[in-house]
């Protein structure tokens, strides 16, 4: 089921290859293990797709692309994970990762003003940008840590009980 599941959505390699943007990446996306569905291949793809997800940067696809290169974890898997954090999601998400920096360091966080504009953030920046990019990065981590860790427990659950049902029907 986990390789079915996946398959289903999944760009062809031949397409990702010729994708202007990635056209840069030449030889690096010939690599097999950058499009096969392996319990390996998907579970550090799930660890550096959700670790770019939390990182604070433009371009967090192209992050996710050149960390799924450098493990050799499954490239469609890892840049369509970075869209959790989309334009709906990122607010809440980036100001749950600036309470964890807070916490981390040991600050208490600001609040929001009544009147939430651009400019309050721009001012703000210089004592916000510490805790928020502290708990960006602890965030990605833990989570792509427990991502990796949880792929890797399913798809090795999924595989046994597939094997126990055939063993049964036997």
């Amino acid at each position: 089921m986990p390789r079915r599941l996946f398959k289903r959505y999944m760009p062809d390699p031949e397409t990702i290859r010729e994708h202007k943007s990635l056209r840069f990446l030449g030889r690096l996306l010939h690599d097999a293990n950058l499009w096969h569905l392996n319990r390996h291949s998907v579970a550090r793809a799930m660890a550096v797709g959700l670790f770019a997800a939390f990182m604070p940067i433009p371009l967090q696809m192209l992050l996710a692309a050149a960390l799924a290169i450098l493990v050799r974890g499954n490239m469609p898997i890892a840049v369509s994970l970075v869209w959790l954090t989309n334009p709906i999601t990122m607010p809440p998400v980036f100001y749950c990762t600036y309470k964890v920096g807070s916490w981390l360091l040991g600050q208490p966080p600001r609040q929001l003003p009544d009147s939430y504009s651009w400019d309050w953030v721009m001012s703000q920046m210089s004592t916000l940008w510490q805790p928020f990019l502290l708990g960006s990065v602890v965030t990605g981590v833990v989570l792509g840590a427990l991502a990796y860790f949880l792929t890797m427990l399913y798809w090795r659950w999924w595989v046994s009980r597939q094997w126990r049902q055939r063993k049964q029907r036997r």
